[in-house]
């Protein structure tokens, strides 16, 4: 199992303890990660909880850019959570090769995937609908969550073998656009996605369906049901 840990470059993301608001405090957190044995580090400068505020462009550099520069001597494994392709393209001019985690999987910037097979980088595409602000209202699956985000992803690796992304990681996207009850579907039945033969990341840390049962009862159950990564806080 590799750990993917956390770093939420933001003031508002979900998970307040998440999130680092300087270079400084980012570093704290990454080697907090690092000694609890996380491999790949992810930073994210925009929030995607629900009903979050939309962030430019500029904006989004404007946190990552000093951590990047930080990490650009000597940095474990890195992944970015974005949406942008020109975030892409400027984060590689100063780390080079990365991860890029895109909650869209390519829908919500027409040049991502383009950008990506060019760069030849890594890529976790993540099933979602709508928006921060809309996805709650968008938990209608007439065929099953299952069967549905499979299609997504039958979808999806069609796109991603005629662009020619050959290195890509499928999130079924937990909390996004599904209701309680369908993301304990999800996750009870995480081997329905093996078929696809690629790495499958759970993020379900801290997440409004855990509160009952707890992150550590949601992480266990991904690991028993076959999850490759799991994105912690």
């Amino acid at each position: 199992m590799i750990l993917m840990g956390v770093v939420n470059l933001t003031p508002d993301s979900f998970f307040a303890e998440s999130r680092a608001g300087s270079v400084d405090a980012a570093a704290e957190r990454m080697q907090k990660l690092l000694d609890r044995g996380c491999s790949i580090i992810d930073l994210g400068a925009v929030s995607t909880r629900p009903g979050a505020a939309e962030v430019s462009v500029e904006e989004e550099w404007r946190r990552l850019e000093p951590v990047l520069e930080w990490l650009r001597a000597e940095s474990p494994p890195v992944s970015i959570d974005t949406t942008r392709s020109e975030i892409v393209k400027r984060a590689f001019e100063i780390l080079g090769p990365f991860i890029v985690n895109d909650i869209s999987a390519g829908e919500d910037d027409p040049d991502m995937l383009s950008t990506v097979a060019g760069l030849g980088l890594p890529y976790v595409a993540m099933h979602k609908r709508g928006n921060p602000r809309t996805m709650d209202a968008m938990c209608d699956y007439p065929r099953g969550v299952v069967a549905e985000v499979d299609a997504y992803f039958e979808t999806f690796a069609e796109k991603a073998r005629s662009l020619g992304i050959k290195d890509w990681i499928l999130d079924p996207g937990f909390g996004f656009a599904k209701t309680e009850e369908q993301n304990w579907e999800l996750l009870e039945n995480l081997g329905a996605f093996r078929h696809f033969g690629r790495p499958i990341l759970v993020g379900v840390a801290d997440k409004r369906f855990t509160r009952k049962t707890g992150t550590a009862y949601a992480e266990r159950l991904a690991e028993e049901r076959g999850a490759d990564i799991l994105r912690i806080h």
